[in-house]
């Protein structure tokens, strides 16, 4: 790998020989890796007591077999994870994912942005992942219980409210947190609330915790604009997925005076010139769990859905990919230059190809990484444990207040990094760098852990 400084080509070459076949981690490593040469230039401790190469190497992984009854009685076998990647700033922290796609190589390309991400927050919280290759699209409520009860049955073992804390991912909303904390319970004989978050407001949860991911990342887009004295009034935004994290980003641009014109899901996208209805896309995707093609025919010729095509063809002022990770290629990063964008956010974990990130770079799109950009969902994943240590709740207004100023830290924390490293307006490098540093400098003053 050309790019990487010659002190971390072969920690680099270490990984993708010790982790083969596992190339969504690869990448992870990589992208964080090709920002750390002023680093270790600089700081020659972190490669002299192999810092980063125990960085890259997870403290334990957790592989497990999840068998379960479907409504016909038969038995179905799945597999679950849980990698517990870093815990020098504090216990592991991260969600769970429910979908097709996950294997090895999924969770822990998620559990190392995590370990960056959590340091952002500057809250004390370590970085791990999990998840499992179940699937619960088109399944019963009570399927999607017995699957969770045998998953926890496996995972509680491992985790704790001071060891490991599990949250919500993709296919894992506050049913399935409900469903796996009440096997924890009866599984421990213990109401330990903070062991898990996303919980439902009335047993444990906190306010603001749905709409934090999506909040967050207009936040901290916010605060990308103030830097020029600019704001979303007028502002044209395309987000894709349809999900929590993009249902809330739409929301939350709304609010500041921006317009989303499209957002998708699997099958397509949808544009609505006008603005999509939030109201209506909620009903159809949260309430009636439907598709996105659903809500072009509930708006009749106000909305037009395209099927199997890349929603980032649509012009816009702003793009927030929402949806999952190497969604935006190197063509739909053209097409967006192509129409004028200004600043393109990750709401999703990583959703953004390499190629795509240098096309941005080279154009001057403003580029704004996920570990930076979507850390208010686990910013207020830690503000829940908090409230549960202090058998205490927030207010919704406080708790938004709270995540509002996390998101401003960071984003003030991205900038003021990559102006010290020489790299300044880089926002990957100065996520890169500073979430990095600080778990680096807990790892020196812990010892050889």
């Amino acid at each position: 790998m050309t790019g990487l400084h010659a002190k971390l080509h072969d920690i680099y070459d270490e990984v993708a020989q010790r982790n083969p076949g596992e190339v969504e981690f690869h990448q992870a490593v990589y992208e964080v890796l090709d920002s750390l040469g002023p680093v270790v230039a600089r700081h020659p401790e972190y490669t002299d007591n192999a810092v980063i190469r125990r960085l890259c190497e997870p403290e334990r992984q957790i592989i497990f077999r999840v068998p379960w009854l479907d409504d016909a009685g038969a038995v179905q076998i799945n597999r679950g994870f849980r990698v517990e990647f870093n815990s020098a700033l504090g216990p592991f922290k991260g969600g769970l994912r429910f979908h097709p796609s996950v294997y090895l190589g999924i969770v822990k390309f998620l559990g190392f942005e995590q370990i960056f991400k959590n340091s952002l927050t500057g809250l004390p919280i370590g970085g791990g992942k999990g998840g499992s290759d179940f699937d619960p699209k088109g399944r019963s409520d009570n399927e999607i219980m017995r699957f969770c009860q045998s998953f926890m049955t496996e995972l509680y073992r491992h985790i704790g409210e001071h060891t490991d804390v599990p949250a919500g991912d993709i296919g894992v909303g506050s049913r399935e947190i409900g469903y796996l904390f009440g096997q924890y319970k009866r599984i421990t004989n213990r109401w330990e609330a903070g062991v898990v978050t996303g919980k439902g407001l009335t047993w444990g949860g906190s306010q603001v915790r749905t709409e934090a991911t999506g909040y967050g990342t207009v936040f901290f887009v916010d605060e990308i604009l103030r830097t020029t004295s600019d704001s979303f009034d007028g502002k044209r935004v395309v987000v894709s997925g349809s999900g929590n994290v993009a249902i809330y980003a739409i929301e939350k641009v709304h609010a500041l005076g921006g317009v989303v014109v499209a957002c998708s899901d699997s099958g397509g996208y949808i544009v609505d010139e006008k603005g999509v209805d939030l109201d209506l896309l909620k009903e159809i995707k949260v309430v009636r769990r439907g598709r996105i093609s659903d809500y072009a025919a509930a708006r009749g010729g106000a909305a037009d859905f395209v099927a199997g095509r890349s929603v980032w063809h649509v012009p816009c002022d702003i793009a927030l990919p929402c949806a999952t990770q190497n969604e935006v290629s190197g063509t739909d990063a053209n097409a967006l230059i192509d129409s004028g964008c200004r600043i393109v956010a990750e709401g999703a974990n990583m959703p953004c190809t390499p190629e795509a990130v240098k096309y941005f770079g080279a154009a001057g799109v403003i580029f704004a990484p996920g570990k930076a950009v979507n850390a208010g969902g686990v910013a207020t994943s830690a503000l829940e444990m908090q409230q549960n240590a202090s058998r205490d709740s927030w207010t919704f207004e406080d708790t938004e207040a709270r995540l509002a100023e996390i998101m401003r830290r960071i984003h003030h924390t991205c900038l003021t990094t990559a102006d010290a490293y020489g790299q300044p307006g880089n926002y990957a490098a100065g996520a890169n760098i500073a979430g990095f540093i600080r778990v680096a400098d807990a790892m020196l003053a812990l010892g050889l852990i």
